[in-house]
């Protein structure tokens, strides 16, 4: 084809016109069946992507079975990769090592000797160091598949032939699960434990209209290969199990140790599933720099063969349910686990199979095979049959055989004409043996013939009845579970079913938070960190260009609220933030603050006081901070147009000030209270727009501070009283050459 598009037409070749769109998109669809049916959706008959069983069959040639002994792992992928599964060997290896780990396998397919990884998530060692070979269950998975029970098709190259699919003694799909994205599509399997699900189709062999309901009472939910425990609701998995869609949520398995005098420590046994138990430790640790874990005060790993995470809390008082609740919500202890049984039905179709449905696929597969394993051996006994009936011939003609055999240069033809032979049947006869022509040698045939014949009878009446196939298959499913009961080394139920524990969702962290004075400090270019106590500040750092903006001296169990020009307000944790060392971090990290938005306002809040906010086009109104806080990163919008201030209430009067510097003072009583919105007009400008306004007490008179933190009335202040929304009066000299009532940082 490459030959007759670089050739001209003149030359023998040709060219294809095609609209690029067409082309495109019948290339790319040919590229997505592909990846959908040869390589990231299992098979639900014996639950196996085609590396996976192209890797089993090519140790099943090795004779690598589970009694036999290990062999380099870098032989089986090039078996593997020359024979099936041209992708390269770090795909082979990969699909390998997986199948050989017993915290992603339920029932590892691959017994591995050497560095196969392990939870912390660190890879194996490369293939040229470790070995292999297959275990019980894969044996379990290949049972039958010499016995033409399941179709073959050609290698990538012709030279060879695969499976297309195993025969399957236990459904794999399920017992070991399975993951992988496709083209638009994707499939998520959990594993579950096999004697459950064995049992399950045995139920379901008895009871065809049995429900999904019916299911869970023997298949209660997934069973993970490292424990843990599933607190998803009944009802939601029984949702997930019809439609094949759903998820699960599992918690990690943990107790207290009692340490005496009061203290007690956590101690976690168990993680989720595919929860790498390194980066958990990183996960916490990082929590706990980040202060956004305040009950938690240390974590270790003392893991050996057996997983121990260690939990030690801030405090005494905090009571272990309410520090895990904490934790499950912030870590990786608590994951959800996704149901997508979107899997290749028998027919090589893509679709999304209910937990019947899986079942029932897995048990007509079953049935298949033994049709095709019990034929294949009819023919054999057939076959059989005919060689034992020319046998006999020889010992009812002996003498004829004999003389035939010694006289006639052509025996085997002459054999052929005169007993009415097969061609089978005269090389039988040839090839037999002097020693093989006593008495005892025809007894021996005679029972083999009748033990044959009565076989056979048994297998045709098999074939012919349909209740004794189903009858045979039990016992085939029962047979096989003896090898996954609750009484072998992997068959005991790993995974507990249990119910989340009911403590408060909203948990009262403050409580637990050692109450300490900081100073909070926000740089103008938006780094900020939390200094201990309320002392000297001259000595501050800063990065380079950069100085203080807004100076809060506060609390740890204080919250912060940050007014931004856009007119959003952020909540802040002061025990979350960043301590003193080096120049704090950068305030984005922690709440969604647009970068042309500047900071307008941060202040300490204070529960029943209120606060004046106002924009820059001379509107505002009077905002309660209960009303200012935020559950999310995102803020709350609180005035809509560009901000400039949110002073806070205290007095009963305004003052508010443009940028050229006309004052005007009006009664609070004119200002209305809101949740959020424009407000009311403040101030008419001609241009330019509001620079600064304040709340004082009439008692009081109105003040402003210089630089220097000294305090300065403004005199005759009640000359600039006016109508609310009017022009004002140019300030008196002396007041602030800055055009605000404070050049004070804070």
């Amino acid at each position: 084809m490459a030959d007759d598009i670089t050739r001209t037409p003149e030359e023998g070749g040709r060219i294809v016109e095609e609209p690029i769109g067409e082309a495109l998109s019948k290339r790319y669809l040919a590229y997505a069946l592909s990846t959908i049916t040869s390589r990231a959706l299992p098979d639900v008959r014996d639950g196996l992507k085609p590396v996976h069983r192209r890797v089993l069959y090519a140790m099943r040639r090795l004779n690598l079975t589970a009694d036999a002994a290990f062999r380099k792992s870098a032989k089986v992928v090039g078996d593997v990769m020359g024979d099936y599964h041209p992708h390269g060997d770090q795909a082979i290896y990969d699909a390998m090592v997986r199948l050989a780990q017993d915290f992603n396998s339920r029932y590892p397919l691959i017994d591995g000797q050497g560095n196969f990884g392990n939870i912390d998530g660190d890879s194996a060692a490369a293939m040229r160091y470790t070995e292999s070979r297959l275990t019980k269950a894969a044996e379990a998975l290949l049972e039958g598949i010499d016995e033409d029970a399941v179709d073959f098709r050609p290698s990538y190259d012709g030279s060879k032939e695969e499976p297309m699919v195993l025969p399957a003694a236990f459904p794999n799909l399920l017992a070991n699960g399975a993951s992988g994205i496709a083209v638009g599509m994707a499939t998520n399997v959990p594993p579950h434990n096999a004697a459950e699900l064995i049992d399950a189709c045995l139920h379901l062999i008895d009871n065809t209209k049995a429900t999904t309901e019916d299911l869970l009472k023997i298949i209660p939910g997934p069973d993970f290969p490292t424990g843990g425990i599933v607190v998803e609701p009944p009802e939601n998995i029984l949702d997930a199990y019809e439609t094949g869609r759903g998820g699960f949520r599992v918690r990690a398995r943990w107790h207290t140790e009692d340490l005496g005098r009061g203290m007690w420590r956590v101690v976690v046994t168990e993680v989720p599933y595919l929860v790498q138990k390194s980066k958990l430790i990183e996960q916490l640790a990082g929590l706990i720099e980040a202060k956004k874990t305040p009950l938690l005060g240390d974590v270790r790993d003392e893991s050996a063969e057996d997983i121990r995470l260690v939990l030690e809390p801030k405090a005494r008082t905090v009571e272990p349910e309410v520090l895990m609740e904490s934790l499950f919500k912030l870590s990786a202890l608590e994951t959800r686990i996704s149901l997508n049984m979107n899997v290749l039905d028998a027919d090589g179709a893509p679709r999304v199979m209910s937990l019947k449905d899986v079942l029932r696929a897995f048990l007509d597969h079953r049935r298949d095979v033994l049709q095709r394993r019990t034929e294949f051996r009819l023919k054999k006994i057939a076959a059989r049959l005919d060689v034992l009936a020319g046998l006999l011939i020889v010992y009812l003609n002996l003498d004829e055989v004999i003389r035939i055999i010694r006289n006639e240069d052509e025996p085997k033809a002459k054999l052929i004409q005169r007993f009415k032979l097969n061609e089978v049947q005269a090389e039988a006869i040839l090839n037999t043996r002097l020693r093989q022509l006593r008495k005892l040698e025809e007894m021996e045939i005679r029972r083999e013939d009748a033990a044959l014949r009565e076989e056979q009878a048994d297998l045709q009446g098999l074939l012919a009845d349909t209740r004794k196939q189903w009858r045979r298959i039990s016992g085939e499913l029962k047979e096989t579970r003896k090898a996954f009961g609750p009484g072998t080394s992997w068959g005991k139920r790993r995974s507990e079913l249990g119910t989340a524990s009911e403590v408060p969702t909203e948990i009262d962290v403050e409580a637990f938070i050692v109450r300490e004075p900081v100073t909070v400090i926000l740089s103008e270019k938006g780094w900020i960190r939390a200094l201990k106590g309320h002392g000297d500040l001259s000595n501050l750092q800063f990065k380079e260009g950069d100085h203080a903006q807004h100076i809060v001296r506060c609390e740890t169990t204080d919250k912060l609220l940050l007014f931004a020009s856009d007119g959003r307000a952020f909540t802040l944790d002061v025990h979350k933030l960043p301590g003193g060392r080096g120049h704090g971090e950068p305030i984005r990290l922690s709440i969604e603050l647009g970068d042309i938005d500047e900071v307008v306002a941060l202040f300490r809040y204070e529960d029943g006081a209120k606060r004046f906010v106002a924009s820059h086009e001379g509107y505002g109104f009077v905002v309660a901070e209960s009303e200012m806080l935020a559950s999310k990163r995102s803020g709350k919008q609180i005035l809509n147009g560009r901000a400039m201030q949110a002073a806070k209430v205290e007095g009963d009067q305004v003052a508010v000030i443009g940028e050229r510097k006309k004052l005007l003072i009006f009664p609070l009583t004119e200002l209305p209270e809101m949740t959020r919105g424009k407000g009311v007009k403040l101030q008419s400008y001609h241009d330019r727009g509001l620079a600064d306004v304040k709340v004082f007490a009439k008692d009081e008179g109105l003040t402003w501070e210089d630089s220097a933190g000294r305090v300065r009335a403004v005199p005759e202040w009640k000359d600039f009283r006016g109508k609310r929304g009017s022009a004002g009066k140019v300030a008196p000299k002396g007041f602030s050459r800055s055009g605000r009532f404070s050049d004070v940082i804070g």
